[in-house]
């Protein structure tokens, strides 16, 4: 008769002490495995790519790239993939960006652990979850990428908006960091992202553009 394989798990997340707690708290159940681990975006898109879990646990905020951008890396290339997304901010729109980039579920990092058990296994044998902890369930929010024309022209993401309206207040970067509850690399990156996005070399530019195509 034939053991039912173990659920792999991958685990992305910039905090080593938590990463390193849920890795042992998983691997004490002996119906999941964990498949791998990483501390930002771009080694995990690389390690999931190279070989997929079942299911992928990732944190929004990380260095490099973020989990909102190596969520939407990874839909390109696995759309079958069940990515929870395992956040400590639990606002509606963070809800709202993740799930519109393709994440399949949002957790807040203070869920029990019982319960994240719990939605892993109904993700990964494909049942519906009903848990509360659940937050896409309990938040209203329509698959629709085009509501601002302006802001898809360029592809950049609400939380790269928010940073660049306050850009456009004259903010520093760790004023903004302050105002946005994230460190002063994460709002580096957004910038750098903005930046490029917008394909201009400083704030100045990056604020005339944005008034100029109206997106903010």
């Amino acid at each position: 008769m034939n053991e039912t394989p173990p659920i792999t798990v991958f685990i992305a997340d910039d905090h080593p002490i938590l990463r390193i707690g849920l890795k042992l708290y998983l691997e004490s159940k002996q119906h999941i495995k964990i498949a791998g681990e990483a501390e930002n975006g771009f080694d995990a898109v690389n390690a999931i790519t190279s070989n997929p879990p079942d299911i992928v646990l990732m944190d929004i905020d990380m260095p490099g790239l973020s989990g909102i951008e190596a969520i939407r890396v990874l839909r390109k290339t696995l759309p079958d993939l069940k990515i929870i997304v395992l956040s400590t901010y639990s606002k509606k729109e963070y809800v709202q960006e993740a799930m519109l980039e393709g994440a399949s579920g949002y957790v807040a990092k203070n869920t029990k652990t019982d319960e994240l058990i719990k939605i892993i296994e109904d993700f990964a044998e494909g049942r519906e979850c009903n848990s509360p902890y659940l937050l896409n369930q309990a938040v209203k929010w329509q698959k629709v990428k085009d509501e601002n024309r302006d802001e898809c022209e360029h592809c950049l993401t609400k939380t790269e908006v928010r940073v660049l309206k306050n850009i456009a207040q004259g903010k520093t970067n760790s004023e903004i960091a302050e105002i946005n509850f994230v460190s002063i690399e994460t709002i580096k990156t957004h910038v750098q992202r903005v930046f490029k996005k917008l394909g201009v070399g400083n704030r100045m530019e990056a604020v005339a553009l944005a008034r100029e195509k109206h997106i903010i």
